[in-house]
């Protein structure tokens, strides 16, 4: 049996195959387009997905969509009345969403009556508490989905048991912790959308000092909580949206009110220099968001008396809340898939249908994020000849399997900034060790080298580390695995200097913990490091400049040619740039090009 998930005409467009009841491929548009956080209707991560399994879309049984138009139809109905033009933007997405056979058709130049799969619309943030809990590693827990808006909620939670979810209570529009985090973002000057995690990562340098007017901004209730709506503008106008183009970065409306800047002051000019204020009120905003979450994952966790928690949705993504939880809240073991984001949908829809419509029973548990394409030997060779690396004076080996690790180490272990391209790309925002950018976490200066060569970031940013999955404990005060890189931890005091180059402000790492099985060949390349260097993990960031993460491997010869990496490897080939004079790389000075036959 198979099932297509498709998330479509919403940010982070996506697609995702489930075959008796096993993941096959899961993959964002934004991957092929290129555009970031693309929308629209992710074609060619539908292609990808039926290639991936090897099938056609007449052999698909059963169609999957991560929305359902008609829920909360009441509610819609009274802010359309209040909102005309909120009215007719809800219409428009309501059109593309029943329009999605047609649009399928049309892909694969078809008529849609010849599609023979069955189509299901599955409420949003069932989606997303099926996608934390049916690929988890538990059979029973606490489920909580939290985000900015969908099928008009924002935070549904639930208890799973089995192969099946039983909803317990949901919060719907206009109260949104998702919501709440994007307009404070909006007023600190970061417009972008996505930007939120920039917030998360400036709150490190603040205090709290606003947290009791943020009390009144987000209010505590029984159950739950709501906003201080006079804080707000969504639920009076709506907020402006583009989620249908494929083309373009989604777009976002003002959400914040004239009102919050009579209370905080003048929000910040998106160009404007950080003041200590900005960053004392983003100190609060994540101040805020933890008590109130805390609160409602307690309350569930007496509710339903499970020590474990299984966490989707936008808000899940706040990996410093996510830290905490274990202290604040009575959790034993959490659960966060990798694109716990909306991309996640089109796989909890598909699952959601395996299992809590038809009724089959659990078999597949995620454990690792490579769900994406990957290349063989031959497409990368020949990628490389076709962007003229063989040509361009660079150092270019071909290496023996298990000599990559040793050579790769031996350079990020010299101050060298390696591209990381190893077979299928990651599921979710994070690069974990298949496209990624690696090097040397002792070195102080080496944040400084990243954002100055390469990714041309906010200078209050963090990298975050991969660490050996066994090395944890050492290192950090807490060893519950975080493969996915959702979970930020304190460093033990006694390593507090040790990973200088990953390690934020307030002396926490948002780490990846890699496993020997998950992604046994990332492994060997940190273990290496380790057995040369006595630190056993490396800086990793996404392989990217401004951009979504590289996928195939001409994006990521681009990438490297067009910034100051200091080596490519690819696969078996190893591409290097020779040094200059001060120091710094540069591709297009004659060097040696050697072919090591393996």
């Amino acid at each position: 049996m198979n099932i297509l998930g498709i998330n479509a005409y919403h940010a982070n467009a996506s697609a995702a195959l489930v075959s008796d009841g096993t993941l096959v491929a899961a993959v964002e548009e934004e991957r092929f387009n290129r555009v970031k956080y693309a929308a629209g209707f992710p074609v060619a991560a539908i292609r990808y997905c039926l290639k991936a399994a090897g099938i056609t879309l007449n052999e698909i049984d059963h169609i999957a969509i991560p929305r359902n138009p008609w829920a909360r139809m009441g509610t819609k109905l009274l802010y359309a009345l209040r909102m005309p033009g909120f009215a007719r933007e809800r219409m428009k997405v309501l059109s593309s969403f029943v329009g999605i056979p047609e649009a399928l058709a049309k892909a694969f130049e078809t008529d849609p009556k010849r599609i023979r799969a069955q189509f299901h619309r599955v409420e949003h943030h069932r989606a997303h508490l099926a996608t934390a809990f049916f690929v988890s590693p538990f059979d029973q827990a606490t489920l909580l989905s939290a985000d900015g808006l969908g099928d008009f909620a924002s935070t549904m939670w639930a208890t799973g048991d089995g192969n099946r979810i039983r909803i317990d209570g949901s919060i719907a529009f206009p109260h949104s912790l998702g919501i709440y985090y994007t307009a404070l973002t909006q007023y600190l000057g970061f417009w972008k959308f996505g930007d939120e995690y920039k917030v998360m990562g400036l709150s490190a340098y603040g205090e709290p000092a606003y947290l009791e007017e943020f009390r009144r901004i987000l209010v505590n209730e029984e159950n739950g909580f709501r906003l201080g709506l006079k804080y707000f503008s969504h639920h009076r106008q709506g907020a402006e949206m583009s989620w249908r183009d494929a083309e373009q970065t989604p777009l976002l409306g003002r959400l914040f009110s004239d009102y919050l800047e009579k209370r905080l002051g003048r929000s910040r000019p998106a160009e404007a220099p950080l003041e200590q204020k900005h960053k004392d009120i983003a100190a609060s905003l994540q101040a805020r968001l933890e008590e109130v979450l805390f609160q409602q994952v307690t309350e569930q966790q007496a509710r339903s008396g499970q020590r474990k928690l299984c966490f989707a949705g936008g808000v899940a993504l706040n990996c410093v809340a996510n830290g905490k939880l274990f202290d604040q809240a009575p959790f034993e073991q959490i659960f966060i898939q990798p694109a716990a984001g909306d991309a996640g949908l089109a796989l909890g829809a598909a699952f959601h249908v395996y299992h809590q419509i038809l009724g089959h029973p659990r078999s597949f548990q995620m454990r690792h994020v490579s769900w994406g394409p990957d290349y063989s030997a031959s497409e990368i060779r020949t990628a490389l000849e076709e962007k003229g690396i063989f040509q361009d004076g660079l150092d270019i080996s071909e290496l023996a399997e298990e000599k990559i690790a040793q050579a790769t180490a031996q350079y990020i272990s010299e101050g060298d900034v390696v591209g990381w391209f190893s077979g299928r790309a990651e599921w979710g925002p994070r690069a974990l060790g298949n496209r990624s950018i690696l090097a040397d976490p002792r070195r102080p200066e080496m944040k400084e080298i990243l954002n100055r060569r390469i990714k041309h970031r906010e200078s209050f940013r963090p990298f975050a580390p991969s660490i050996l999955a066994e090395s944890t404990e050492e290192f950090f005060e807490r060893a519950h695995p975080s493969p996915f890189m959702t979970f930020a931890y304190p460093l033990r005091q006694e390593k507090r200097n040790a990973l200088p180059a990953a390690t934020h402000v307030d002396g926490t790492c948002r780490l990846q913990t890699v496993d020997r099985d998950a992604n046994p060949r990332f492994w060997r390349l940190i273990s290496e490091f380790g057995r040369l260097t006595g630190t056993p993990a490396v800086v990793n960031t996404s392989f990217n400049d401004n951009e979504p993460i590289v996928c195939a491997p001409g994006e990521a010869i681009d990438c490297f040619l067009r910034t100051h990496m200091d080596a490519l490897v690819m696969g078996n080939y190893v591409v290097r740039k020779p040094r200059s004079a001060d120091g710094e790389n540069s591709a297009r000075i004659s060097s040696r090009v050697s072919e090591v036959s393996r």
